[in-house]
């Protein structure tokens, strides 16, 4: 299957809750205005491009956590570019890796769910790294950490605390596809995921605000 099936996040009551993706949807992102303006002058469809952008970005995932928990990924789907982008991305990750021995996988592509918050969102790996339980979130792309990516991590680790996971770590790695992306680590300090985690719980203030108006 080329794209995740759409996951719906449902709460002990029966409650269909949104996902963090949805929620942090409500943000401005006023980098991509002038992007596509540049793409649109070049003559290429923005469309296209993203979807064929988030389909290596959801294969080089799926290779990843697959190798993980010891699963043959399926390629059927895809193009011989986008397998071979995707690998790319793999190759970096596991060149993170030689010096960052993941010792255990807990789960990967996990979702939860916040009974105290309402809402839901999935996990990419979770692990242990030199004796710490560590969440990483993937990303592919140009390279780079925007502030949205914090948001989103932070709540993906109040999810984990929710459902009585310890978290000791909290990275944000970027994987290139391409030689002209660069590799990213983020690692996020406890300073840090308190402000975004504020700043999502919002967010999500917003959304469920603006689901009440007629």
């Amino acid at each position: 299957m080329k794209s995740k099936a759409h996951i719906r996040y449902k709460t002990k009551d029966g409650a269909i809750v949104p996902g963090v993706t949805t929620v942090l949807n409500l943000l401005a992102k006023p980098a991509l205005v002038p992007w596509a303006n540049r793409m649109g002058l070049q003559g290429i469809d923005t469309s296209k491009y993203v979807d064929d952008k988030a389909d290596i970005g959801t294969l080089a995932h799926a290779m990843i956590t697959d190798k993980l928990t010891g699963k043959e990924t399926d390629t059927t789907d895809y193009s011989k570019n986008q397998i071979d982008l995707a690998e790319n991305s793999c190759l970096s990750f596991w060149e993170w890796e030689k010096d960052h021995k993941i010792e255990s996988v807990e789960f990967v592509e996990r979702p939860l769910v916040s009974e105290a918050y309402r809402f839901g969102g999935t996990q990419d790996i979770f692990c242990r790294i030199a004796g710490k339980k560590n969440l990483i979130d993937l990303k592919t792309g140009k390279g780079g950490f925007y502030p949205e990516h914090g948001y989103q991590v932070a709540a993906l680790k109040q999810l984990l605390i929710e459902n009585s996971y310890n978290v000791d770590v909290v990275r944000v790695l970027n994987i290139p596809r391409a030689e002209d992306e660069s590799f990213n680590e983020k690692i996020c300090t406890e300073k840090s995921l308190l402000v975004w985690l504020e700043i999502f719980r919002c967010c999500l203030k917003i959304y469920n605000l603006k689901k009440e108006i007629d």
